[in-house]
């Protein structure tokens, strides 16, 4: 577990110090973040793809690497995180620790053998003015999937995996009645998923729970709700693929959110590796079950 709480660290110094601010607009960043998850891909043994495209003017690119299935026909689970930033946020919970998270699975999963296909993937544009739009990284990616007709057994975003807090009446919700259902203290990951991905959902924390003791939360509701959809997995659902979200419930708990705040020194490595850990669990149950 200290190994994995040390990686975690490394990557998010590394994205929201040494980087700084990835917003849209400044590409120099967006390329050092990208040449950054390529190194770390690649030190664990995997042949690193990249997804590039272009916007006003400029190229993105979506990285990811590929865990080959054994068995036919082929099944496809999506893992994925955004790498970029709010215009000049350092980005340490959003979505530095979702990178971290999302390398750390690279690294644990890199010499293990799997019936279905894993895809780890960074995405790019997760971030306005792109947000909810067909340019996010996410909506490119998931419609080439569609595109090609590949089997997608679901889709799992890692959105601000690393701030926990244990103060009373720390969390906040986005509906009153919620407070009645789910805990006052933002010390718990939450799952969450649109109606039609909730049996999805009750797979993923399942086997979340196998892999940790970290407590985990759920919730399958209607994108009314405010926040359920808000990141790469929305992608997904417009394309009909199961997808959900693993989050520490971002603006209902962090008040660093999308700020200058949202800095390294916030973070729980410790729970946060903890949730890599209930993951980790995850992929391995739903890439080996039918």
């Amino acid at each position: 577990m200290t190994d994995i709480q040390n990686n975690l660290k490394k990557t998010v110094n590394f994205l929201s110090k040494e980087v700084g601010p990835r917003g849209y607009l400044q590409v120099e960043a967006l390329n050092k973040t990208a040449d950054y998850i390529k190194s770390e891909f690649g030190n664990y043994g995997y042949k690193v793809l990249e997804q590039p495209y272009e916007v006003e003017g400029h190229t993105y690119k979506n990285i990811f690497v590929e865990i080959k299935g054994e068995k036919p026909p082929e099944k496809v689970l999506v893992i994925g995180a955004h790498y970029d930033t709010v215009m000049g946020t350092p980005g340490a919970d959003d979505n530095a620790s979702g990178v971290a998270g999302l390398l750390e699975l690279a690294r644990l999963l890199s010499d293990r053998v799997f019936d279905k296909t894993i895809q780890l993937v960074a995405f790019t544009l997760e971030e306005p003015p792109f947000f909810r739009s067909g340019l996010m990284g996410s909506h490119v990616y998931a419609k080439n999937l569609k595109q090609k007709g590949i089997d997608v057994e679901g889709m799992i975003c890692l959105e601000m995996i690393g701030y926990f807090t244990d103060e009373p009446g720390s969390q906040l919700y986005p509906m009153p009645f919620f407070r009645w259902m789910y805990p006052a203290k933002g010390n718990f990951i939450i799952i969450v998923s649109n109606i039609q991905s909730k049996n999805f959902l009750k797979r993923v924390k399942s086997a979340f729970k196998k892999g940790t003791d970290l407590p985990v939360e759920s919730l399958s509701a209607f994108p009314l709700v405010p926040g359920i959809d808000f990141s790469d997995h929305r992608s997904f659902w417009k394309f009909k693929y199961d997808a959900v979200m693993v989050t520490d419930t971002a603006f209902y708990r962090n008040p660093q959110y999308h700020g200058m705040g949202d800095i390294p020194e916030i973070l729980d490595y410790e729970r946060m590796a903890k949730v890599v850990s209930g993951l980790e669990s995850s992929v391995e149950e739903l890439a080996n079950c039918n």
